[in-house]
């Protein structure tokens, strides 16, 4: 096992349609931003994807790799390069439309030699690349650490109950699960007698060592199978729009437990058992990583140095 983590996931373009009518171009994807931050605060990444040899997908191409990003072979193979236009409101906060491209080949990492493997979003669920990532995470789960983000996409992903169905296949191979409170309330659709924290708790309970749940501006909050909870403020700052702050937060969470010595399948007991004082250093790290995210236009996580951490 390498001291290295494997990212599994869409890449594509970000349209951004702004309230004033502007329209901006960047590189994204919520997997494709978790390995740049990732990339950036010095760990040694690689990207299995879904890119085509076309305009779009050298525009992402380039992003990724000055962000010392690695694809794996075989990730730019795809007829067209897929494309999400997001429109901002006046918050700041982005809705989503997608042209998607998803297919991978599960063979394209026959050995998954990483200390921590992450997906999230659409590539964790949608067909037909959604089948080779979980026979992916299941082969990996005996040496690295799963970490999963559903992201959920409303606008692909269905009727709430069947998106919720497909995100708990993943979440039953996975150690760590990042969400937001607005993707737990959207699952929870249909059922009045559910709440976030309550299906945050479950989903601790069911196998996973953390379960942490964003809450915007507010903070976080990490659920753990033992019954503990521990909670952080948000730093504030005044936001130019929220596109990409899951991904960085979530980026941070990798890193931060990788930094305490608990990513690898023998570590996984561990894990479960983190103490508070270290949790609560993490997610206080990942809120600020969010805040710097927000600070600035995209989905622009900062680097270690922006961190004064080298």
């Amino acid at each position: 096992m390498t001291d290295t983590a494997l990212v599994i996931g869409e890449a594509l373009v970000d349209v951004v349609r702004r309230p004033d009518g502007t329209v901006e171009t960047h590189p994204g994807g919520s997997p494709a931003n978790v390995a740049i931050g990732l990339g950036r605060l010095g760990r040694d990444v690689s990207l299995l994807t879904c890119l085509a040899p076309d305009a779009h997908g050298e525009m992402v191409r380039a992003h990724l790799e000055a962000s010392d990003v690695a694809l794996v072979e075989g990730s730019a193979d795809a007829p067209r390069t897929s494309v999400a236009a997001a429109t901002l409101d006046d918050t700041g906060a982005a809705t989503y439309e997608f042209d998607l491209t998803w297919d991978i080949d599960a063979a394209a990492v026959a050995d998954v030699d990483a200390l921590v493997v992450h997906t999230g979003s659409i590539g964790a669920v949608l067909a037909p690349g959604g089948s080779a990532v979980l026979d992916i995470l299941d082969r990996a789960r005996a040496h690295a650490t799963i970490t999963y983000d559903p992201n959920a996409r409303p606008a692909l992903m269905g009727e709430p109950s069947a998106a919720l169905a497909a995100i708990e296949r993943v979440i039953a191979l996975s150690d760590v699960v990042k969400a937001s409170d607005e993707d737990l309330a959207w699952l929870l659709t249909g059922r009045p007698d559910g709440s976030v924290e309550t299906l945050a708790r479950e989903w601790a309970a069911s196998g996973p060592g953390l379960v942490v749940v964003t809450t915007g501006g507010d903070g976080a909050t990490a659920y753990l199978r033992d019954g503990r909870s521990v909670s952080v403020t948000a730093p504030r700052v005044e936001v130019a729009d929220t596109v990409g702050a899951g991904d960085s937060f979530m980026g941070g969470l990798i890193d931060g437990l990788w930094g305490a010595g608990l990513l690898g399948a023998e570590r996984r007991d561990a894990l479960r058992a983190i103490d508070d004082v270290t949790l609560e250093r993490v997610l206080a790290r990942c809120a600020r990583i969010g805040a710097i995210t927000v600070s600035r236009a995209g989905a622009n996580p900062p680097t270690r140095a922006e961190l004064g951490e080298g």
